[in-house]
């Protein structure tokens, strides 16, 4: 099943992400594919990832996505700790 138009994705996305990461303190997931759902750029800011390697984030998000990566083309992964 396809991720359909852009800020229904978007939704369907960050709500997988909020569950997957509580302690986030900011999430925003943006389709970058021009509205087709086919590619996103995720940007998520959380606790979770504190102590960990870029690497180690970058696994713990697509493993958070791992369905519905198998429905995308690309996806742009920035991950931070709060300051």
């Amino acid at each position: 099943r396809s991720l359909s138009s852009g800020s229904e994705g978007e939704s369907h996305l960050t709500r997988v992400l909020r569950e997957r990461f509580p302690r986030a303190s900011s999430i925003k997931v943006v389709d970058i594919s021009g509205g087709c759902g086919a590619m996103y750029e995720i940007h998520i800011e959380s606790e979770e990832f504190r102590e960990k390697r870029t690497v180690q984030q970058h696994q713990m998000v697509n493993q958070a996505l791992s369905e519905e990566i198998k429905h995308m083309h690309g996806l742009r992964i920035f991950t931070s700790t709060p300051k």
